[in-house]
């Protein structure tokens, strides 16, 4: 199966359902307001649930998709679905604050069936990694887009519940494609559970490359979700003063970023791959100045939202094909080792953000999205200069 590629039946199926699972931990971005009036409770007590769903995502990836490389996947991924299913129906029902942040959690750890997805794709057709990675990421860009502007709407006419009882549906439809076309793989490794997290660890030491990817996504998902989760808040009061469902329309400003991560994961296969970290970090610092510098204004906003996406999404792509080109029998221990720092770094940035409106309000938070974006600029020139150092751009 390897040597003939993917099919496009199969890749169309694994872009679609990695775009349905990964939307299921931003769906509660244009509802935090909602949400706070619902249960009466304040913004910082609300803003957890971003965190907490990120962190539930951190925790799946690194106690869950490791098992990638030592259960069958197409068989984890049904053992996921069935969570995340459950988990959705839960968070539709529960009550209570406590019920809702621990359903969050199980919604998060359901989701990495997405992070199951990229490495079986770049497993089954090596040579096109990079194209076929960027197809599946405009699934995902595509899904987490999809994910503001219905989450906004459903909850508008109907209520922000109703949100997570349509997404269990959808993921429904997304598991009966997944069994239904793809092919059994047999995995790789062969030892026990502990040894396998062991080796995740063991991935870290490996390659430098990995430890250097990973600090850089942390910093570029940290600036997106601190962006994100406060942007509700600021949207949501003077001089805006937006609903949900106006919210949630600015993720459709967003569809550059999942149009172009494609482009660039065609140039990480042509061995580019410091250059355009180099050109997608400057983006997201341009896209901060112009907030900062109209931190009020309508089309500020939407420059930013359309600047920063681009850069953060065109980052993670580039990214992920360039740790696809380490061990091919370790893609998902790798790709845990990444997925976990992203997303840790991303629940970081979340909290971060929420603590700095609390405190500070929309000038404090853009001055703190410019040093995680400035951070992660500083390691995308060293990454740079490393790599012409070593002859990784003989080719310019």
């Amino acid at each position: 199966m390897e040597k003939k590629g993917l099919t496009r039946p199969q890749l169309v199926t694994m872009t679609v359902a990695a775009g349905i699972c990964v939307a299921n931990i931003y769906y509660n971005q244009p509802l935090l307001k909602d949400m706070a009036r619902d249960l009466q409770v304040d913004e910082r007590r609300i803003g957890l649930i971003s965190v907490l769903t990120q962190s539930g995502y951190a925790l799946g990836l690194f106690f869950l998709t490791p098992l990638g490389d030592k259960v069958p996947r197409k068989r984890l991924m049904l053992y996921l679905l069935v969570l995340l299913i459950a988990s959705c129906l839960g968070m539709a029902a529960a009550k209570g604050l406590m019920a809702i942040y621990a359903m969050c959690l199980c919604v998060g750890a359901g989701s990495v069936i997405a992070q199951v997805i990229l490495p079986m794709a770049a497993g089954m057709d090596p040579e096109n990694k990079g194209k076929n990675v960027g197809i599946i990421f405009t699934g995902i860009l595509t899904g987490i887009l999809a994910a503001r502007v219905v989450s906004g709407y459903v909850a508008t006419w109907l209520n922000w519940r109703w949100v997570y009882g349509v997404s269990a549906g959808l993921v429904l439809l997304a598991g009966i494609g997944l069994q239904v076309m793809l092919p059994n793989i047999k995995p790789a490794f062969e030892g026990s559970y502990i040894r396998l997290l062991g080796s995740v660890l063991q991935q870290v030491r490996r390659f430098s490359l990995l430890r250097e990817t990973a600090a850089l996504g942390a910093l570029v998902f940290g600036t997106f979700c601190s962006f994100w989760t406060t942007l509700t808040f600021h949207l949501g009061g003077a001089p805006f003063n937006y609903g949900a469902d106006k919210i949630g329309l600015f993720g459709v400003l967003a569809i550059g970023g999942a149009l172009l991560a494609p482009v660039f994961g065609k140039l990480a296969d042509k061995r580019h791959p410091a250059r355009s970290l180099v050109l997608t970090t400057c983006l997201m610092i341009t896209s901060v100045l112009v907030m900062m510098a109209m931190p009020g204004g309508l089309v500020a906003t939407i420059v930013t939202v359309l600047l920063l996406d681009i850069g953060v999404q065109a980052t993670q792509v580039t990214n992920v094909a360039t740790i696809y080109t380490l061990d091919p029998e370790a893609h998902s221990r790798i790709n845990t080792v990444y997925m976990t720092a992203y997303f840790l770094g991303g629940s970081i940035g979340t909290f971060a953000g929420v603590q700095c409106f609390h405190m500070g309000g929309w000038p404090l938070v853009t001055w703190q999205l410019l040093a995680w974006s400035a951070g992660a600029l500083v390691l995308a020139l060293v990454g740079w200069r490393k790599a012409s150092r070593t002859g990784a751009m003989a080719a310019d």
